[in-house]
C-alpha cells in the first residue's frame, strides 16, 4: 500500500497570479484529495462600498478583478437600476454590451494563451496575447484605458462610441476572425493537445450541477445556461447569438467553449455596432429609492451576481458580491481527484480562476457564533500591524 503525501500549491506559487492554497494528498503519482483554503485576499471590498456613494461604488467593484472590470460595475449598476425600476436609454444598452463582449473577447484571449503556456505550447501563448492586443487597444480608444474602463454609470455609460470608432472597430474584429480559426485549427485538431487535454480534469454534469459551476466550466459539461439568454440584460435579447454547450467535462471541452464563444462575441458586437440607434446615453439618475435591487452578469468566467440593498440616502446600506470563480474553484474538490500531479496544475487553471474574487472573512467565536469583530476592527488590527513592521525597520 503507497503511503499518502501532501503536496502543497501555494499560496505562493509559479503558476498562480495570486495567492491560494491547494494541499494535494497524493498517493504514487496520484491526487486523491484536495483541501482548498481560500481567503488570502481579502481587502473588504463590501464593507468599502458601504462608506461610499452610489457612483463611487461602481468605480471601486472595477478593482475587484482586473480581468473582469467591467463585469462587476455592470452587474453593480444592474443591481441599482432594479432597485428603483430604471429606464435606461437604449444605445447605452448597445454600448454596455459591447464593451462586456469585448471584454469576453480580450478574457479568453488571455485564458488561452496562459493554457498554451501551462502546456508547454508557447506559440499558442504568444499568438493569443498578440491578437489580443488590438482588443486591448480598442478598449483604449473608446475609454481612454486598456482595463478599468470606467464607462458603467446608474442609469447608462459615461462615454459614447464615436461614429469614427466604428470602422476601427470593425476592421479589428474583421482581423479577429482568421485568428480564432487559427486557433481553432491549432487547438481542436492538433493530436498532441488532444492527447494532453481529452479526459483530464473531467467534471461531469451531475457535478458540475451539485456543485454550482458557473459560465464555461459548467457549460462544457452539458449545462446549458447562460445569463445574457436566461435573464438578458444590456442589448442580449436585441440581437442573435448562440450559447455555446459541450459535453465531455473535460479541459479540451473547456478550450473549445472558449473559443467558439469568441466567434459569438465577435458577431454580437457587429450587430449591436450595426443596430445602435441614435440618442442618450445617460438617464442622468440624481436619486436612489429605499428598496432591494440584483444584478446579473454573464462575465467571461460566469455569473456575476450583485446584491444592493438601499435606505433612501446615497450610499448603499448593504452591498453582497458573488463572483463566478467563487463557485468554480471549488469545483476543483472532484475535478482534481483521481488525475495525476501534473494534470491536476492545469486542471485547477482550467477554470480560469480570479482568486481575489473569492475574498471572503468571517470573525465569529466558534462556541456562540457571535461576531468577535467587524470591518473597522479588521482595518485597526491592520495599522496596529503596519506600524510595528516600521518600528522593527528602524531599529
Amino acid at each position: 500500500m503507497s503511503k499518502k503525501v501532501i503536496i502543497p500549491i501555494g499560496p505562493y506559487h509559479p503558476l498562480q497570479e495570486e495567492p491560494e492554497f491547494f494541499r494535494l494528498f497524493v498517493e504514487g503519482e496520484k491526487v486523491v484529495d484536495i483541501d482548498i483554503v481560500l481567503g488570502y485576499m481579502h481587502r473588504g471590498i463590501e464593507e468599502l462600498a458601504e462608506h461610499k456613494h452610489y457612483d463611487q461604488v461602481a468605480f471601486l467593484v472595477e478593482r475587484i478583478c482586473g480581468i473582469c472590470s467591467n463585469s462587476h460595475p455592470f452587474a453593480y449598476v444592474n443591481a441599482v437600476e432594479n432597485i428603483g425600476k430604471m429606464e435606461v436609454p437604449e444605445r447605452a444598452l448597445y454600448i454596455r454590451t459591447i464593451i462586456a463582449e469585448l471584454e469576453r473577447l480580450h478574457s479568453h484571449l488571455l485564458w488561452l494563451g496562459l493554457a498554451g503556456h501551462f502546456i508547454g505550447y508557447n506559440t499558442v501563448w504568444m499568438w493569443s496575447w498578440r491578437y489580443r492586443e488590438p482588443v486591448l487597444d480598442c478598449f483604449e480608444m473608446i475609454t481612454g484605458n486598456r482595463q478599468h474602463y470606467g464607462m458603467m454609470k446608474i442609469g447608462g455609460v459615461r462615454r459614447d462610441i464615436k461614429d469614427e470608432d466604428v470602422p476601427v472597430l470593425k476592421k479589428t474584429l474583421d482581423e479577429l476572425v482568421p485568428a480564432l480559426d487559427m486557433f481553432k485549427g491549432a487547438v481542436m485538431d492538433d493530436p498532441v493537445i488532444q492527447a494532453r487535454l481529452k479526459g483530464v480534469g473531467v467534471l461531469t454534469r451531475k457535478q458540475a450541477i451539485e456543485w454550482c459551476a458557473v459560465g464555461p466550466t459548467a457549460r462544457a459539461s452539458g449545462v446549458d445556461i447562460d445569463i445574457r439568454r436566461d435573464d438578458p440584460y444590456g442589448a442580449y435579447d436585441k440581437v442573435d447569438w448562440n450559447v455555446i454547450v459541450e459535453k465531455d467535462g473535460d479541459i479540451f471541452s473547456k478550450t473549445v467553449v472558449r473559443i467558439l464563444e469568441m466567434y459569438e462575441s465577435v458577431g454580437i458586437i457587429r450587430q449591436c455596432l450595426d443596430r445602435m440607434p441614435k440618442g442618450e446615453i445617460d438617464a442622468n439618475v440624481k436619486d436612489i429609492p429605499p428598496g432591494e435591487g440584483i444584478g446579473r452578469v454573464e462575465a467571461p468566467r460566469g455569473e456575476c451576481f450583485h446584491y444592493v440593498k438601499s435606505d433612501g440616502t446615497n450610499r448603499p446600506l448593504r452591498h453582497k458580491i458573488r463572483a463566478p470563480s467563487y463557485m468554480n474553484v471549488a469545483t476543483n474538490k472532484v475535478a482534481a481527484v483521481g488525475q495525476t500531479i501534473s494534470d491536476t496544475t492545469i486542471t485547477l487553471a482550467a477554470v480560469d480562476p480570479c482568486y481575489c474574487c473569492t475574498e471572503r472573512v468571517m470573525v465569529v467565536d466558534k462556541k456562540t457564533n457571535g461576531k468577535i469583530m467587524d470591518g473597522l476592527d479588521l482595518v485597526r488590527l491592520s495599522q496596529e500591524k503596519t506600524e510595528k513592521i516600521k518600528k522593527a525597520l528602524k531599529q
